[in-house]
């Protein structure tokens, strides 16, 4: 008995199995439209000078540096040279950076996590699919897309080069080609996809996004009956 039980066990269909990933982690080549932004080579720059001035004016007396630490400042430098201005595309993986800056993991990790402390950098995790066929990890985690920034409270150390400069004469038509690309993108996702694309990965957005696919299997439940049973259950 206990052979055939195991036999049937061994014969029955596995489950999907997933590879964990971060929590948080968005699907890859679907969360960036609305989080990289177009920028240029001076306000890179803008906020390079700023991060090193905030790091100069800002390091406590007795301390060796300041709140961002000189791999932070490396970390920013190699970014600058990285990011697609005309996308603002910026995603090299940890290993990637470990082996231009030829730095520890630790090190590249406090130092993200320093610049993104304090306002300088921002990112999201990402998960793609594996490729796998039936059995095994379905996804994987990849590398994050980051996004420079320049805070407020570094602004102020670079005086009059922290004021905007003026914008291009094709800068409407840069937003409104944004914008309809963002509509879009947002259109052509599912009903619960679309969810949490417009609340954001939080419990509200899961919860509205998990009504969304019930109502939409409902529905496809209802296309696929067929006539004959629809019309015994109203003469029942």
């Amino acid at each position: 008995m206990f052979e055939q039980i195991g036999a049937a066990l061994a014969a029955a269909p596995k489950g999907r199995v997933r590879a964990p990933v971060r929590r948080q982690s968005r699907a890859r080549g679907h969360c960036e439209a609305v989080f990289w932004c177009r920028t240029d080579r001076q306000q890179v720059q803008r906020i390079l000078l700023a991060a090193k001035l905030y790091e100069r004016n800002e390091r406590q007396p007795g301390e060796r540096s300041g709140p961002l630490g000189s791999v932070a400042i490396e970390i920013l430098e190699l970014f600058a040279n990285l990011v697609n201005f005309k996308t603002g595309r910026l995603e090299p993986s940890i290993d990637t950076i470990m082996l231009k800056l030829r730095r520890s993991r630790d090190a590249i990790v406090r130092g993200l996590n320093n610049l993104r402390t304090h306002g300088f950098l921002d990112w999201l995790r990402r998960y793609e699919p594996t490729g796998n066929k039936g059995r095994g990890p379905q996804v994987q985690q990849t590398s994050n897309a980051y996004r420079l920034s320049l805070p407020e409270r570094a602004k102020r150390f670079l005086g009059r080069l922290g004021m905007a400069p003026p914008l291009p004469d094709d800068h409407a038509q840069a937003l409104a080609e944004r914008v309809a690309s963002i509509e879009e993108h947002r259109a052509s996702l599912k009903l619960y996809e679309r969810a949490l694309f417009d609340v954001g990965d939080n419990p509200l957005g899961q919860a509205l996004a998990r009504l969304g696919k019930s109502i939409k299997q409902r529905e496809s439940a209802r296309q696929t009956e067929s006539p004959s049973s629809s019309i015994i259950n109203r003469r029942e």
